[in-house]
């Protein structure tokens, strides 16, 4: 059994969209929200980027309930799919918020950030659930990811090991907070250690230079804000500065292309530190603090984590051989416990005990992983050949007049599948589709350049900035 999920909590700090609770202060508000939980095993937590967010999963976790973060932006018919899959007995949210009918028929259990009282000593089981996270549902209706404490907290002290993530650090960020990266890498993280919490709320790079200019010392992001942070660095002498006085600086939600990598280090003499994680196993793998980060790579596995790499058939292939891409596979300390309610659904998620990520890429022989896109659409098979779209899209981003792309298999006659490219060139360029296709077969295999190209105006993104590849195909 363990009395205190949050050991740190006493000497951390928590600051969001410019509220902010340090120490005892915090302590106290967290323990009010924990009191107001009385009696209750399961309630939605309205995420949005502001101090009662915050204090909403702490005092959760202290009480032992478990929290199923709602995204402000879903729509009436998953916020009706998620609520009545989950059934969660009330809504914890801050006075001010304006809920949709669906959550606004819960009981409603208001955050009060005055509000004090003792934190919880009680004992709470490690294997009970913490969290309720929703999958994206790009492959059906959303999933309800079931994660236990013991799982987060195993994830979290792997990544304090990886990333010599200390009480002495205060992480800066602007992600999304229903989401695990931004609630439980940048939230539940540091108020676990004992260090400090600065979300600035709306992200932009000069909130984000402004709190390592204070006292962040470490920041994570997806790569959009990355290349708007180098954007604003290559400008401003004070952005780079800032940048510059960071202990590390972390990428994940989506591939980072080597090309920032490159151009950051230029600017900010950082290395940024690309990790990999998802919903139901939390964070897979990383660089470390003190190892090479490579453009390209997302590192190696955490502590309490294996990675394989099979075939189609389920044969595992030997590592080293990093031009052959299989699926990835995992077991891991961190993972989740169940689909809620879909035993089918869990059961095909695993093979011989390992987790199938849906995701393909390469292990080299030192554990390096390298992916290339997820089985379902970045796998293409074309002339014989399995190729990965990830490589495909690295080698259109190393063109200077190439700002962002995305590449897809479709189907063909002749070929099975054929190689879809859409890009989004650079204002006032005029490269031609021959150029752009001679650019990756200089770089790449001839099977592997695009048979087509697509220009746009821009990818459609989610929250996390990641590529919504078939919205494309629409």
């Amino acid at each position: 059994m363990t009395t205190c999920f949050l050991p740190g909590l006493p000497s951390a700090s928590l600051e969001i969209a410019g509220a902010r609770l340090d120490g005892d202060e915090l302590a106290g508000a967290v323990g009010a929200v924990a009191a107001s939980l009385a009696g209750c095993t399961r309630v939605a937590l309205w995420c949005t980027s502001e101090l009662e967010t915050g204090l909403g999963i702490a005092g959760a976790l202290m009480a032992g309930v478990t929290v199923v973060p709602i995204n402000p932006a879903s729509g009436d018919r998953e916020l009706a799919h998620e609520t009545g899959d989950s059934r969660p007995e009330a809504v914890l949210a801050s006075a001010t918020a304006e809920l949709p009918p669906t959550l606004a028929a819960l009981p409603r259990i208001v955050i009060d950030p005055s509000a004090r009282a003792p934190l919880p000593d009680i004992e709470i089981d490690p294997d009970a659930i913490a969290l309720i996270v929703y999958t994206s549902g790009t492959t059906g209706a959303p999933k309800g990811v079931v994660l236990s404490r013991r799982a987060v907290a195993a994830n979290l002290d792997a990544l304090a090991d990886a990333w010599a993530w200390t009480a002495a650090d205060a992480v800066v960020h602007a992600l999304p907070l229903f989401h695990v990266h931004g609630l439980v890498l940048g939230t539940i993280g540091p108020l676990r250690l004992g260090g400090g919490v600065r979300h600035v709320g709306r992200f932009s790079p000069g909130a984000i230079a402004a709190a390592l200019a204070a006292d962040a010392t470490m920041l994570f992001a997806v790569p959009t804000m990355h290349g708007r942070l180098l954007t604003a660095a290559q400008e401003d002498p004070a952005i780079a500065s800032a940048l510059r006085g960071a202990r590390l600086i972390v990428s994940g939600s989506a591939a980072l292309p080597a090309r920032v990598h490159e151009a950051y280090t230029s600017a900010t003499g950082q290395q940024i530190v690309e990790r990999y994680g998802m919903s139901e196993a939390l964070m897979i793998a990383s660089a470390r603090h003190d190892g090479p980060r490579i453009p390209g790579a997302v590192g190696t596995a955490l502590p309490g984590v294996e990675i394989r790499i099979t075939d189609d058939a389920g044969t595992v292939l030997p590592s080293g051989d990093t031009d052959t891409i299989g699926h990835v596979e995992i077991r891991s300390t961190s993972l989740f416990d169940e689909y809620l309610g879909r035993p089918e659904a869990t059961a095909e998620a695993f093979r011989d005990g390992w987790f199938r990520t849906g995701d393909v890429g390469s292990l080299a022989a030192d554990g390096v992983l390298r992916l290339v896109g997820r089985s379902s659409t970045d796998l293409i098979k074309t002339g014989g050949y399995r190729v990965g779209a990830g490589e495909i899209e690295a080698a259109l981003l190393e063109h200077p007049e190439i700002v962002e792309a995305a590449v897809l298999g479709v189907p063909d006659d002749d070929l099975g599948e054929r190689i879809a490219a859409w890009i989004v060139v650079a204002p006032g360029a005029n490269v031609t589709d021959d150029e752009v296709v001679q650019h990756v077969a200089d770089l790449l295999a001839p099977h592997k350049r695009p048979r087509a190209i697509h220009r746009v105006d821009e990818l459609p993104r989610n929250a996390l900035g990641k590529v919504q590849k078939k919205r494309l195909l629409a």
